[in-house]
């Protein structure tokens, strides 16, 4: 027990090294580099006026901090999904919560193309209405695993064609939701960050609080009706928590996934099922993933980037493939 708890702050010491290592490096590196004297300078109000203050407050900062928020929130995304429908493989990629968030988007776009509140608005309640609607159908499927991916599929399938009518539509949408489709965290601004920050630092908050209600959830619901937990409401509970944190970083963002498949299951390598470290263990992993991905994108090709999306599509696909495989076709558990 001791070794373990030995380790487990071993592995919070060196995540916590790491985010600061790369969003440090995040800062310094880009089409345009810059130098740690000029960072220090900028940061301790020597300079004001350059152009690399700008380059800094105005690209580099706010792409960090969403790279950060975006890890960190799918990454919790992933563990509560995966907690809630009892499915390993259950992500809110996986099962079509972002094609939700990004379709309102889309269509929030089209329709108040100026209103960022709405914007992030219309991304919770697309991630919200397709998680009901998938935790609906697990229940009178009998909550089957593959059924749950399958629909998933279907759902993504479908809203991915309604967003391609939309352009057709509006052919505004094609230029303005390029990197959108993608995934990039190109041109985030601080402006932009403002509203799904709330709601992500507040989703995230809930989840680490409720973390032993998340725990007794997992033990199946007639151990935790037996332990006085009332399932059906914290259930709702988490599905909202779960669709906060993935409709307000897609809102941003863009369709950004696999983050919140890989996370959680490196992270339950080192803390099992214990959700109490399960959880800011996955939120801090998830923001090192995805600021590694995002600085991998841009000095790879630069002056030219990746956009991160991409980068971790290619990392996150051959990980579920090989998850399936690793199953053999056995029941998949969380």
């Amino acid at each position: 027990m001791e070794r373990r708890k030995a380790y487990n702050r071993i592995y919070f010491c060196v995540i916590a090294f790491l985010l600061v290592a790369l969003s440090v490096l995040g800062l310094l590196f880009g089409s345009v580099n810059i130098s740690l004297s000029k960072l220090a300078e900028v940061i301790l109000g020597r300079d004001t006026t350059s152009a690399t203050y700008a380059i800094l407050y105005s690209v580099r900062l706010p792409r960090v901090l969403a790279s950060l928020l975006t890890g960190a929130g799918l990454g919790t995304a992933g563990v509560v999904l995966q907690s809630v429908l009892n499915n390993s493989l259950a992500s809110s990629n996986t099962i079509g919560v972002n094609s939700g968030a990004g379709f309102f988007v889309m269509l929030s776009i089209l329709l108040f193309p100026q209103n960022l509140a709405a914007k992030s608005l219309m991304a919770f309640i697309g991630a919200f209405a397709t998680s009901a609607f998938i935790l609906c159908l697990a229940y009178f499927a009998e909550r089957s695993r593959v059924t749950i991916i399958l629909a998933g599929v279907t759902i993504s399938g479908f809203l991915v064609a309604a967003m391609n009518a939309m352009k057709i539509i509006d052919d505004d949408l094609v230029v303005n939701t390029l990197h959108f489709s993608i995934g990039s965290l190109s041109g985030v601004t601080m402006k932009n960050l403002l509203y799904p920050s709330i709601g992500i630092v507040t989703a995230i908050t809930l989840a680490l609080i409720f973390s032993k209600a998340l725990n007794i959830l997992t033990l199946g619901d007639g151990t935790a009706h037996s332990l006085g937990l009332n399932v059906n409401l914290y259930r709702i509970f988490f599905i909202l928590i779960s669709s906060a944190l993935a409709g307000f970083v897609v809102s941003f963002s863009g369709l950004i996934g696999f983050v919140g498949l890989i996370i959680p299951h490196i992270c339950r390598y080192f803390f099992r099922q214990d959700a109490r470290l399960l959880l800011p263990a996955s939120m801090l992993t998830g923001a090192v993933f995805v600021l590694a991905a995002d600085l991998i994108g841009r000095v790879l090709f630069a002056p030219y980037e990746i956009p991160v999306g991409i980068i971790l599509s290619l990392s996150g696909a051959p990980f579920f493939l090989y998850l399936l495989l690793r199953r053999g076709g056995k029941r998949v558990n969380a």
